[in-house]
């Protein structure tokens, strides 16, 4: 057993555990051991503490000075982990990376092991927020994905980087063209009913309610570019509504903007 899967397994809260095993049913629960996010996170900043080390131009030129050591270059090469919260706390540790192209590098290597929605969404580096222009370039391939959660990572990284002073309408268009999901559209003359969860096709249930959340955002925070995707029915019935229903739900959209939303339920 390594030291930290050790200490992982030292962590373990078993009701906590339980309690995950139904927030994430996508999961084995025998994978879980039920280390808390405070927990994992505050261990992920004790392994980089020390491990991203100044390196000689010499001995390394293409990651700016700046490179992993000892057991946390180790658990990083250990793909695929055994334990969720293995994943867990690879997501952590990669969040915390601070140069750039290691960081990059390291997540574009773990996204094919993602496998719930937990990880995927807690996977946040916060050193993309310095260098979207390259960020840019690989959302642009994750997006094109065939597998549902670099997909979804890919929309969450596009909601979470690219709706606020870098907004662009043609992200709007990157992630209403997205095909993974139900390819059913509304028409006028036979609206067509849909029915997506987690138990029918999880793949699909969250991208699309990945999607959701997305335009329910972009919604909040740039209304009149983005609500002529709701009046023009580009998305599925199911993403459609969730979207709206995200949206009504939000403080952050006027009440006179959820009347108008509410009009566009199907």
């Amino acid at each position: 057993m390594s030291k930290i899967l050790d200490n992982l397994k030292k962590m373990q809260d078993k009701k906590y555990a339980e309690f995950q095993v139904k927030l994430i049913p996508t999961v084995d629960k025998k994978t879980i051991i039920g280390t808390r996010t405070p927990e994992l996170k505050k261990f992920a900043k004790e392994l980089l503490l020390g491990s991203q080390i100044n390196v000689s131009k010499n001995v390394l030129t293409k990651t700016k000075g700046m490179a992993l050591n000892g057991d946390v270059e180790k658990f990083l090469n250990e793909l695929p982990h055994k334990y969720f919260d293995e994943n867990q706390l690879h997501a952590f540790i990669l969040s915390e990376i601070k140069d750039f192209d290691i960081c990059i590098k390291r997540v574009d290597e773990f996204l094919p092991y993602v496998d719930n929605w937990a990880t995927c969404d807690q996977l946040s580096p916060k050193v993309f927020k310095k260098h979207k222009e390259k960020l840019l370039k690989y959302i642009n391939k994750w997006i094109k994905s065939k597998k549902a959660f670099i997909v979804r990572f890919a929309i969450g990284m596009l909601m979470q980087h690219f709706l606020d002073e870098d907004f662009d309408k043609k992200y709007l268009n990157m992630v209403s063209d997205v095909k993974f999901g139900v390819s059913k559209v509304y028409t006028k003359t036979k609206p067509l009913q849909e029915k997506i969860s987690v138990e029918i096709d999880p793949d699909k249930y969250y991208v699309e309610m990945m999607r959701a959340w997305f335009f329910a955002t972009a919604l909040s925070k740039k209304y009149k570019e983005t609500f002529p995707y709701i009046k023009n029915k580009a998305l599925n019935i199911w993403t459609h509504n969730k979207a709206i229903q995200k949206a009504v739900e939000s403080y952050r959209v006027s009440d006179k903007n959820k009347a108008e939303l509410k009009k566009y339920r199907i």
